[in-house]
């Protein structure tokens, strides 16, 4: 029965597609969505394909895995296309430059190529359905997240949610995968736009990803940075991004970071460290950037050459190498007890401290607990949008903005156990401790 449901929601979805695409993009049809940049490098190719296409497929109500699965497809497609009539020559400046040549292509024709292969893939499956169906839950059962501009003039911050890393990406080595990350960018936001497009599909080409994660998540970001150099040097970009990822992988979980964004574990309700944002006060990083012949000099907060609040970040190359790019990474077992985790950039953990998050979580699912049938994901109208621990980030952010928080704000919760289990078991020990103080 659950095979012909699936089947009979891959059709519908493919069906109501190829209504609203009826026909190939013409030369001079507009896209339907911009794309991120107007000259693009071969290597930034992949990244920015896939952002369209599920830019496009999220506005669809597509399961996410077969958004990634149609986008991979269409990728497949474009990669073995002629793209040299989307070739822009070669700029004087850099043919000047010592670097090697790097070929650009006209953004708007080369996704409009895209997007036709991404019609061609629907129309494919619309008439013989792939096998395996590119459908079903994930283990990673839930994502919530939420983010505000707050006060700031500018939202600068940026956040990507793939419980389908393997589809996306085209990994198919049997482990299990799903990636989260958050981008804090200041000074402008290309750069983490840029992280946020490009991280993903520069981890998944590591060639150590299952062997060694940590060396592979580092190179991952080394790349991306490099990456973002060149495209500086050629739009004249100046803007940086800290950036926190997370990648689930099997039993393990693999976080990596630069700067100040921050990810926490929780465990049975008790909060577990798994990082220490680089900051320049921290005493390796101020001595790390003296070492270099810089300073760490206090101007409202403390700043690496009297400019950048953070030691660590993507881009920012007029203070390379004092600003640094190069990430770190840790490892954790997961036992299959953790609630979830959490991701969140400095606007979330400058006035929230990870012992209070706990609480926090447990005192919105009690509230949307509290609805009729919400422990089976429906009941009143808090719970009726979506499952019970949708609203959790949300929550959480309008917390922080109340405490006082004047940035952006960006929260993603990634539950590891689904949250009526989390709020079933917080009931049960609720009801232990009230009966253990009546006995006393």
């Amino acid at each position: 029965m659950g095979g012909v449901m699936e089947e009979e929601v891959v059709r519908r979805f493919l069906r109501r597609f190829l209504e609203k695409f009826p026909a190939p993009l013409g030369s001079e049809d507009p896209l339907p969505l911009n794309p991120l940049s107007r000259k693009v490098s071969l290597d930034e190719l992949r990244g920015e394909s896939l952002d369209l296409g599920l830019r496009l497929l999220n506005t669809r109500d597509a399961p996410s895995t077969l958004n990634a699965a149609m986008c991979h497809a269409a990728l497949a497609e474009l990669l073995k296309a002629d793209l040299s009539p989307f070739h822009l020559p070669q700029e004087a400046e850099q043919q000047q430059g010592e670097e090697q040549e790097v070929v650009l292509l006209q953004s708007e024709p080369v996704q409009r190529l895209f997007l036709n292969k991404l019609r061609e893939v629907g129309v494919a499956w619309h008439q013989n359905l792939p096998s395996p169906l590119p459908v079903g839950p994930s283990r990673f059962l839930m994502c919530s997240a939420h983010a505000i501009r707050n006060t700031r003039r500018k939202m600068e911050d940026r956040h990507v949610t793939l419980p389908d890393f393997n589809t996306l990406t085209g990994l198919k080595d049997g482990v299990e995968r799903g990636y989260y990350a958050v981008f804090d960018g200041h000074g402008g936001v290309d750069a983490a736009i840029y992280a946020a497009t490009h991280l993903h599909v520069n981890l998944s080409q590591q060639e150590g990803l299952q062997s060694d994660p940590a060396t592979a998540f580092k190179t991952a970001f080394t790349r991306t940075d490099d990456m973002l150099r060149g495209k500086a040097k050629r739009e004249r970009l100046r803007s940086g991004s800290t950036g926190v990822a997370v990648l689930l992988q099997g039993e393990w979980l693999h976080v990596a970071w630069l700067g100040d964004s921050q990810s926490m574990l929780v465990r049975r309700g008790q909060d577990i460290t798994l990082m220490d944002p680089h900051k320049p006060e921290r005493e390796d990083e101020k001595q790390r950037v003296e070492d270099l012949g810089g300073c760490i000099i206090f101007m409202g907060c403390w700043r690496v050459n009297g400019t950048y609040a953070v030691s660590r970040a993507i881009g920012d190359f007029d203070q390379k190498p004092y600003v640094s790019g190069d990430a770190d990474c840790s490892s954790t077992r997961l036992h299959g007890d953790e609630d979830y985790i959490l991701l969140a950039c400095d606007g979330f953990f400058d006035v929230v401290r990870p012992a209070e998050v706990p609480a926090l979580v447990l005192g919105v699912l009690r509230e949307q607990g509290e609805c009729p049938g919400a422990l089976e994901g429906a009941g009143c109208e808090e719970v009726s949008e979506g499952v019970l621990g949708e609203r959790v980030a949300q929550e959480l952010v309008a917390h922080a903005k109340a405490a006082g928080s004047s940035d952006n704000i960006t929260v993603m919760v990634v539950f590891l156990r689904p949250p009526a289990q989390l709020l079933l078991q917080d009931q049960s020990n609720t009801a232990v401790a009230t009966e253990g103080s009546a006995q006393e």
